[in-house]
């Protein structure tokens, strides 16, 4: 695949996520937000990748802790280009009556990789399903779950530093009935690397329900931090 090719498969996706993204005066609910990661990975044998990380991510203007999560996984490569992971994640998430509901999510993605220098892209689909405040709530234990493919192109500038843009689309699987996507993540950001083991990631990301009656539309700014050991 020629780099013309990259150009002319993801920016049209990317920009067509930003116009979809774009808040509709009246009709969507707008929030600004911080997500902040620590991960840490090390191997267990080769090709087999184990991981732990822990997320904050606050909303309401950045003035209150929306969520917060541990997910732990592991990743198996493959060859050069695909890779499988399975995760499990443990939700907290604030709720309007002011308490924090409980979540458990599974995650099992299929990972494709292809370098056409100087550039890297990439293309993850996930199945995830996910479970709420069982035994809480008239609906706990009801499962979600969703399809979710994401796109994203890595400049490769040096080794240090990665400048990237992506674009995800989310499919419930539920309720078949809908359209096709209901949320929709454009991004861009910055990869760092000061070592091997030490990475920062920095993105501004725009987050947009659609096909929902009152569609919430999140503008998110991101630090990640990751430790190899």
């Amino acid at each position: 695949m020629s780099k013309k090719a990259v150009h002319f498969l993801v920016f049209p996706l990317f920009v067509a996520g930003l116009f979809f993204s774009i808040p509709l005066k009246g009709q969507s609910i707008n929030d600004a937000g911080l997500w902040t990661t620590f991960k840490l990975e090390a191997k267990v044998v080769k090709k087999l990748n184990a991981s732990i990380l822990q997320e904050f991510r606050f909303n309401e203007n950045i003035t209150e802790l929306g969520a917060f999560f541990t997910e732990a996984g592991l990743e198996y490569k493959i060859n050069k280009h695909f890779k499988v992971e399975a995760n499990y994640r443990f939700t907290q998430r604030r709720k309007v009556e002011n308490y924090y509901s409980y979540r458990h999510r599974f995650n099992f993605d299929l990972k494709y990789s292809k370098k056409i220098k100087p550039f890297e892209l990439k293309y993850r689909i996930r199945f995830q399903d996910q479970y709420k405040d069982i035994g809480r709530s008239d609906d706990g234990g009801v499962v979600e779950y969703y399809l979710r493919n994401k796109l994203n192109l890595q400049w490769n500038l040096n080794k240090a530093y990665s400048p990237y843009v992506s674009l995800e689309l989310f499919s419930p699987l539920n309720y078949p009935r809908y359209a096709v996507f209901d949320n929709i993540r454009a991004m861009a950001g910055m990869e760092y690397a000061f070592s091997k083991h030490h990475n920062l990631d920095l993105y501004y990301m725009i987050q947009k329900e659609v096909n929902v009656s009152r569609p919430e539309t999140y503008f998110i700014i991101g630090v990640g931090y990751a430790y190899k050991l």
